[in-house]
């Protein structure tokens, strides 16, 4: 059994990685949270109790799957309350959501930051503690299903702008729109609650209350600059055409100053189909751009078939770019291919000076990332020219 000792918080990190659990322990103690550390199902079910503050789990244990064992805690009233992080290699869209209807407050995949875990850590506890005599104490599928409902209906969402910069000479060229759930509940990550909204038919309204509040914003803030507003295959698909136009029309801005940022290509199960749809947006002045070109599936066939007005390149691809030949080759590649069909580059991820050298050196168009600028609720002009004189300020 755990004891609280000077309100230290305490956590049950179960997991059959020896390595994993001897790495994470050291990092949690000198953090000042309390570990206990078990390797299978059962020694979780007779260690854990109320003194435990958070579970990590990872999903595969020797003598019972980490979903049956976070089912079973999350069905006990005595550890219902408990919150879990479940930490996994598996990236399943359908794995995310099963671990969420199971009562997960959070899913983190393998290999991971341990920034990043200590933050989540820090955020699921204090919902945890906000919620702890509330109604989502038990998070089934109804409760999921009622926070998307909550969230949509009293559009509980907060647009975030990331400038997307031309390279030469730098200046800005547009701003992506990314939606913040404006929510305690397990939904506070935006990954998992588009994942659950697809996963229980509410993506097309999310998608579209998202929009309208970031273009909203972008109506008072934004005179020139391209917009850029992720979109699911879902959503050109649908049969919300005519929701879509009308929510531009209220907003005032104009599809031709809109790029949509097609995501999630792996849901297109029919490209021929997905194009006629696609060019019922092109009509209407709307352009299209494809994401993490070189890693996942975005694949030559999504750029072919889609035939995108913009091509932006897989953060994993610029990441040590500057280092890496074989990388260097595919982003040439990619910058030939753009040039020939008309269609601009945007790096994704640049997070230092090295990685703005070298994507300007092989020619890519444009570029966004923490090392150009951070993405906030509040687009700053004047903050953003003072950033880019500071970059381009001579060494």
């Amino acid at each position: 059994m755990l004891n609280k000792l000077n309100n230290k918080k305490n956590i049950l990190l179960v997991d059959d990685d020896r390595s994993v659990t001897q790495m994470l322990s050291m990092l949690l103690e000198t953090r000042g949270y309390g570990v206990n550390v078990v390797h299978t199902g059962g020694e979780a079910i007779d260690t854990v109790s109320q003194d435990v503050d958070l579970i990590l789990l990872d999903l595969v244990l020797p003598d019972t799957e980490g979903f049956e064992l976070c089912r079973r805690l999350k069905e006990d009233e005595s550890t219902a309350g408990i919150p879990i992080i479940i930490l996994s290699a598996k990236l399943l869209s359908g794995d995310i959501v099963e671990g969420l209807y199971l009562g997960a407050d959070d899913y983190l995949t393998k290999p991971f930051e341990y920034e990043e875990l200590v933050a989540r850590m820090e955020a699921v506890i204090r919902r945890a503690s906000l919620f702890k005599n509330g109604s989502l104490a038990s998070k089934g599928e109804e409760a999921i299903i009622r926070e998307i409902r909550h969230i949509i209906d009293e559009a509980l969402i907060i647009p975030f702008f990331q400038p997307i910069f031309l390279l030469e000479p730098l200046t800005v060229y547009g701003f992506e729109a990314l939606c913040r759930p404006q929510t305690q509940s397990m939904l506070a990550s935006p990954e998992l609650l588009f994942k659950a909204a697809i996963q229980f038919g509410f993506y097309q309204e999310l998608e579209i209350a998202s929009w309208d509040k970031a273009l909203s914003y972008a109506y008072e803030h934004i005179t020139k600059e391209k917009i850029f507003l992720n979109c699911n295959p879902y959503l050109v698909e649908g049969a919300r055409f005519t929701s879509i136009k009308d929510l531009f029309a209220k907003s005032n801005i104009s599809p031709q100053n809109v790029i949509l940022e097609i995501t999630e290509r792996s849901a297109i199960s029919d490209f021929e189909v997905f194009y006629k749809h696609l060019n019922k947006y092109r009509e209407h002045g709307f352009k299209f751009a494809v994401d993490d070109v070189g890693g996942g599936y975005a694949s030559l066939e999504s750029i072919v078939e889609t035939k995108p007005e913009v091509v932006k390149i897989d953060r994993h691809i610029i990441t040590n770019l500057y280092k890496d030949d074989f990388k260097k080759s595919i982003v040439k590649f990619i910058v030939a291919f753009c040039r020939e069909n008309n269609i601009m580059s945007i790096a994704e991820g640049i997070e230092t000076r090295e990685d703005l050298e070298i994507v300007k050196e092989l020619g890519v168009d444009g570029g966004q990332g923490y090392y150009l600028y951070k993405p906030s609720p509040h687009i700053n002009f004047d903050d953003i020219r003072q950033t880019i004189e500071t970059i381009t300020r001579p060494a």
